[in-house]
């Protein structure tokens, strides 16, 4: 049994690959290992995609990217559609988790390299979105998770 989310449920497409549970990801098109964290991210992309207006094509989940010198995997990242330029980054954690500074210090890490207007944190309970003000370099936390044609 998977936890209720504050975001409206998606119609996930799940299966026992051994004793293993798999969701089906959209976007990288091929079953993954069902953790917490995964069941937010998939519930948070169809939010993104169905509730908001995201283009699917213009999201990734899983993406790799160097900070400092050691690879890591941003969980979603936005592009925009004009060269592929990193628009928002997003961090999901299991509902089981609290989000903290540590949090933000993961993925404001990220964002040293990526230089995106937005960040989203999200355990599936609590959704924290804030965008980066380039010219005060000020946080201005949002009340809710912005529309596509918003950003």
């Amino acid at each position: 049994m998977h936890p209720a989310l504050s975001i409206p449920p998606a119609p996930l497409r799940l299966r026992q690959n051994n004793k293993r549970e798999e969701v089906w990801c959209i976007l990288r098109h091929r079953y993954v290992a069902l953790t917490p964290e995964e069941w937010v991210r998939q519930h948070f992309v169809h939010f993104l995609i169905t509730h908001r207006g995201y283009p699917e094509g213009l999201l990734g989940n899983e993406v790799t990217i160097n900070v400092g010198g050691a690879s890591r995997r941003c969980d979603t990242i936005l592009y925009n559609k004009e060269g592929g330029t990193p628009r928002a980054v997003m961090e999901y954690k299991s509902p089981a988790v609290a989000i903290t500074q540590n949090v933000f210090t993961q993925i404001c890490s990220y964002n040293s390299v990526l230089h995106t207007d937005y960040l989203f944190v999200s355990n599936g309970l609590q959704t924290i979105v804030c965008r980066i003000n380039k010219n005060t370099r000020k946080y201005e936390f949002l009340k809710d998770v912005p529309y596509y044609k918003e950003l």
